[in-house]
């Protein structure tokens, strides 16, 4: 994902300089050889209000670049307006200025040499062109990578306890641009997330329309996957946030969460440490100590074949563990009243230390004042939003804990009204009524929540998991040679050669109706080892990279042979899915390759299934140098995450 890179400078002949020379022959060449999508807010660059765009720049930009050779007011006006809503993200340059006057003066400017072009104006000397734009790539990099050293602004380096702006907050209507890409992919994420699909999500978060959403990509990522049960991958979303924010609150305690939903309870708990020393009076850190607590606790006794009797007695035994989960949810909630899911949290654990073991009179008055305390601060809640559907939920699970089965009833039919047939939701808050049923707690209370939440989960299509493939067979290869490819690479007359390698690579995998297949649908390897798969009665998904008629022109009837035939035999069998890319994640990015893309959505989607579990066959010549997305780098990838990759090396098959 490119940079954003913001140029505020002037237009046309000032002074003798041509700044228009300046912009395209030296600043944009400049920053787009290092990787910079740039923009400069001028009638000639674009139709529409300037002045909006500008403005939305200035706040959403990556970087500025400003020119400050001259003494314009306009320049001077945007680099002030990006000085107070970004503390970082600024380079200075000039021609002329022998010094930078005070109150801008930093470490990150540039001086540019210029020539008179007789009899018109000056331009960038073409003698120093090389060196000056080397140097101005050299330091935007710089300051983008350090990113967060010194703040930039004098605004913010003086007024240190002035925070940032929260971008969506100064969001402009006018700039329809940015949130109309913004809005689009952020339904098509929330639909791969409705839709429990991992691989999708982890494509559309390369995928957000400007760097600035990143970080923002990047979380509706992890929490997508968090909500689908992908622990490993949602915790790399987070870790790669944070590669961008060190210090991002939002990331930290997801990644605390994750280590402990991953079973590394002392790496989640001293991740939740240094976050509680860094911000002690935060709430939400504190729930966040208490969910690593209580996921320990939960693991310690709960395990399949064990009776409610054992279950209850290994719960009883680590109560230690169960009151470190108490005291920090129960601090959670005296920092914040309203934090009603840190109250609801304790109150429930101190119901189940009663049930377990003899009831000590503090924990008694400690749970009779915290469950009226929860329930003003539920009904706080709902009177900001009586549609949040945890606020309802966590009122009825207070009715299981103290209630009657009819006000149980009322409460858990009153948060499915709300719940937006959200099944992952529903499942959820079911999972926590399980934990109660599974030690024995009012069992007819906890049964009439159960009825409710079961009723609403019936209508609702669940995710699969019935079926979960025993393997993983993701495959990449060449395609036939074009008849005029002037370096053969897989010739049509080795067809049966690389068909007999496919197969002898599956019969090795043993692979059969217990796997999953994935592969594209070219002429070449993806249909040779399409049809060794269904013959061997595997579950085939069979991606395209573009729209069917698009797509078999330019990968399939190409080909001598009857290709074409072939491919509409294997989409026609019944173990085969055509799932069609733009149909799915949305349209192509701008500027980016369709095959790539297919590539990655195949990978990610094979890795979600669990890393251990994918078998890459690639039919390839070793050659690197093909990109994200390609061979080598799915080659890689699945290696990081220990899946298993088998070459069929065509170097040597020929």
């Amino acid at each position: 994902m490119a940079h954003h890179a913001f140029v505020a400078m002037p237009f046309g002949i000032k002074e003798d300089i041509d700044f228009n020379a300046v912009f395209r022959e030296l600043i944009k060449p400049a920053l787009e050889g290092a990787g910079f999508k740039v923009f400069r807010a001028d009638e000639e660059m674009r139709a529409g209000n300037i002045r909006t765009d500008m403005f939305q720049e200035l706040l959403l930009a990556d970087l500025v670049v400003a020119d400050l050779s001259i003494d314009n007011p306009n320049v001077w006006y945007e680099l002030g307006v990006r000085h107070a809503l970004r503390k970082r993200g600024v380079v200075q340059i000039s021609c002329r200025r022998d010094q930078t006057p005070f109150d801008v003066l930093t470490e990150r400017s540039v001086r540019y040499r210029i020539a008179k072009n007789t009899p018109a104006a000056a331009v960038p000397d073409p003698q120093y062109l090389e060196d000056d734009k080397k140097n101005l790539s050299d330091i935007a990099t710089h300051t983008i990578n350090a990113w967060y050293g010194r703040k930039v602004s004098p605004v913010y380096h003086l007024l240190r306890y002035l925070d940032e702006p929260d971008w969506k907050s100064l969001r402009i209507e006018e700039a329809k641009e940015f949130w109309e890409q913004y809005e689009g992919w952020a339904d098509r994420i929330e639909i791969a997330r409705r839709g429990n699909r991992p691989g999708d999500i982890l494509v559309l978060a390369g995928e957000a329309p400007t760097r600035v959403f990143h970080l923002e990509a990047l979380q509706k990522a992890g929490r997508a996957l968090l909500s689908v049960g992908q622990f490993k991958l949602a915790l790399a979303q987070y870790e790669e946030a944070l590669a961008i924010r060190p210090r991002d609150l939002e990331s930290r305690r997801q990644k605390c969460l994750l280590l402990g939903r991953l079973k590394k309870h002392d790496d989640a708990k001293e991740c939740i440490e240094a976050l509680i020393d860094e911000f002690p009076q935060d709430a939400e850190s504190w729930a966040m100590r208490g969910r690593v607590e209580k996921d320990a606790w939960v693991d310690c006794w709960k395990q399949d074949g064990r009776s409610v009797v054992d279950m209850r007695r290994e719960a009883e035994s680590e109560s230690a563990t169960l009151c470190e989960a108490i005291n920090a949810y129960s601090t959670g909630f005296r920092k914040d009243p309203a934090h009603y899911y840190s109250g609801i949290n304790a109150v429930t654990l101190l119901h189940l230390m009663a049930h377990l073991s003899s009831d000590e009179p503090k924990a008694e008055v400690l749970r009779t004042e915290m469950e009226g305390g929860v329930r003003w601060a539920i009904r706080g809640a709902l009177e900001r939003n009586p549609k949040d559907y945890w606020a309802r939920i966590s009122l009825a699970e207070l009715e299981v804990l103290v209630g009657a089965k009819p006000a149980i009833d009322a409460a858990y039919k009153n948060a499915v009204a709300v719940a937006d047939k959200d099944w992952f939701k529903l499942n959820s808050s079911r999972q926590q009524l399980e934990l109660l049923g599974l030690l024995g707690f009012r069992p007819e209370e906890v049964e009439a929540g159960l009825a409710v939440l079961d009723r609403a989960l019936s209508r609702l299509n669940a995710p699969d998991k019935t079926w979960a493939p025993r393997q993983v067979l993701l495959f990449s290869g060449h395609m036939i040679d074009a008849p005029d490819r002037p370096e053969p690479r897989f010739p049509a007359d080795k067809e049966k050669i690389a068909a007999a390698a496919i197969a002898a690579t599956l019969e090795k995998l043993d692979a059969g109706a217990a796997d999953l297949a994935l592969c594209g649908g070219a002429c070449g390897g993806d249909l040779l080892f399409a049809e060794a798969a269904l013959q061997r009665g595997i579950k085939l998904e069979l991606r395209l990279a573009l729209d069917e008629p698009t797509f078999l022109r330019k990968s399939v009837s190409f080909a001598p042979g009857s290709w074409t035939e072939r491919y509409f035999k294997v989409k026609a069998h019944p173990n085969t899915t055509t799932l069609v890319m733009p149909e799915v994640l949305g349209p192509l990015p701008a500027a980016a390759n369709p095959f790539a893309r297919l590539n990655l959505w195949q990978l990610y989607t094979s890795l979600a299934w669990g890393p251990e579990k994918v078998r890459f066959v690639c039919l390839w010549n070793r050659s690197g140098g093909d990109g994200p997305g390609g061979t080598q780098h799915m080659f890689e990838t699945v290696q990081k995450y220990s899946g298993r990759v088998y070459v069929i090396d065509t170097t040597t098959l020929w």
